[in-house]
């Protein structure tokens, strides 16, 4: 039953697969699942998630929240645009790069903030990131005037929709993040601090891990991978908006937490939150091509977040009822 339970997730991934195939199949003659276009479509819209849940993944198997990471996104995605009109698109990647920089410099100052807030003042991170939220917002439309800053650069128009062996870049960018985050959480002494952090704080400070550094490393990197989403966003769309992460940010905590993490932190992997976010996707795109309005897929995310906590309290209860 348990092991049921920890596979959840991609039970759940083969099953609304193999509905919406079902679906194609009989009610348009179609394939769903074997459509280059569909495929595409499915994997921008998961990497678009992915982007910003997983630093988010770090930070919850700490025990953690970091709810800024939406308008992280969009205050990196405005210091890109800005920085590019400001520069001028004569100068080509030059100006790409730079502003690429000056859009994650962005991103990891709040991610520095939120830190010092979580370790150094002890703010609880729900509040703590809930506050740097409405600061990162107020930042980006500040700097952007209230409003939209397009651009105009084929370098950057490229790095948002170009591909890579038929690969769209925005995927290729999410596939190195994950694997990066990946080896990180698995395969390194920093991971292990990061799952103990989240069991047990006092017996990480006991074996002498520099517990309050190792928070603001968690969330700088969260706001890294969400200030990359920033800059993928004003690449593909040729502009810098304030909002950019925002409607993703449901989605993000929910990719995380479908993956198999836990409320309490201790629990949660990439793989899981990879499988998180497709399962988001495929939803979001499966609805739309059923016909259905876009504003089911918050009822259908929502249902699927429900189902994900009972299913952590389920484990929890088998585990504590095996002790």
């Amino acid at each position: 039953m348990k092991s049921l339970l920890n596979a959840w997730s991609w039970l759940f991934l083969v099953l609304i697969l193999g509905f919406f195939e079902i679906y194609a199949q009989t009610q348009t003659g179609n394939t769903f699942l074997f459509r280059i276009y569909n495929i595409q479509s499915i994997s921008v819209a998961a990497s678009q998630i992915l982007l910003l849940a997983l630093g988010l993944t770090l930070v919850i198997v700490a025990g953690h929240i970091d709810l800024s990471i939406a308008f992280t996104t969009g205050f990196a995605a405005v210091a890109m645009a800005l920085v590019i009109r400001f520069v001028g698109p004569e100068a080509g990647w030059f100006t790409v790069i730079l502003a690429m920089g000056v859009g994650l410099l962005a991103a990891i100052i709040v991610g520095l903030v939120n830190g010092w807030l979580v370790a150094q003042l002890n703010v609880p991170s729900f509040i703590g990131t809930l506050g740097t939220y409405g600061i990162a917002r107020g930042a980006a439309l500040i700097v952007a005037g209230g409003a939209t800053v397009s651009i105009r650069s084929d370098e950057a128009r490229v790095l948002g929709n170009g591909h890579i062996l038929g690969i769209p870049i925005p995927v290729v960018a999410a596939v190195v993040l994950a694997i990066i985050c990946h080896y990180v959480l698995t395969h390194t002494r920093f991971g292990v601090h990061t799952y103990a952090l989240g069991a047990s704080r006092a017996s990480v400070e006991r074996a002498g891990v520099d517990v309050k550094r190792h928070l603001v490393y968690l969330f700088v990197i969260s706001a890294i991978t969400a200030g990359v989403g920033g800059l993928i966003y004003t690449s593909r769309f040729s502009a810098g908006a304030a909002n950019a992460g925002e409607p993703i940010l449901l989605y993000a905590v929910a990719a995380v937490f479908i993956g198999g993490a836990s409320l309490t932190g201790g629990q949660g992997t990439i793989i899981g939150t990879v499988i998180g976010a497709f399962i988001i996707a495929v939803i979001q795109f499966g609805l739309v091509f059923c016909g259905l309005p876009p504003y089911w897929q918050f009822v259908a995310v929502g249902l699927v977040i429900i189902v994900a906590v009972l299913v952590d309290q389920s484990k929890g209860r088998l585990v504590g009822g095996s002790t």
